[in-house]
């Protein structure tokens, strides 16, 4: 191994003390610059340009998802308050159709009410109607049994006025008792 360094370093001073070569050192250093230049150009630039065009594409995502969730909670407020005055309006016709509903029955009822009324009042007009009818027909019938009955007594006929005031007079004789 000593031999190997002392191969490198011909003089004692310098570079040629570490074992390095001033030449070869100089041509390590312009191929070192050269491969650094070389890669610079067609690899590391379009390699950044790469980068930075990822970089601006996912920094508009982010602006763009927070600008959806901005709109999103925009939207959500509207279709919150949108349904919120849906369930008012609807609760406002709900009550309006229940009050024209009572308002309806209860005019039906009213109106109900009158015609049973009126029917109730018809039937007593024409119950007190055939009530006179039945009590005339009855006066009749029985002015006409009566007088057969004191024709039959008395075994002679009565005229027709004296047959009257004789019924009239039994008739009231007949109520007041």
């Amino acid at each position: 191994m000593i031999t190997a360094f002392t191969q490198f370093g011909d003089s004692a001073s310098g570079l040629g003390s570490l074992g390095v070569d001033g030449k070869t050192f100089i041509i390590q250093l312009i191929t070192f610059i050269l491969a650094i230049l070389v890669l610079r150009k067609w690899a590391v630039k379009p390699i950044l340009k790469v980068m930075n065009e990822r970089r601006e594409t996912i920094e508009k995502g982010v602006k763009l998802g927070e600008q959806l969730q901005k709109e999103q909670a925009e939207l959500e407020a509207k279709v919150e308050q949108a349904l919120a005055e849906a369930r008012q309006k609807a609760d406002t016709i709900i009550a309006e159709a229940q009050d024209n509903g009572r308002q309806i029955v209860k005019e039906a009822e009213g109106k109900a009410r009158d015609k049973a009324a009126g029917v109730v009042a018809e039937a007593e007009s024409r119950i007190a109607q055939d009530t006179a009818r039945a009590r005339q027909a009855l006066k009749s019938e029985l002015v006409g049994l009566v007088s057969e009955a004191t024709e039959t007594i008395v075994k002679e006929k009565i005229d027709a006025k004296k047959d009257a005031s004789l019924i009239d007079r039994a008739l009231k004789e007949k109520q007041t008792a």
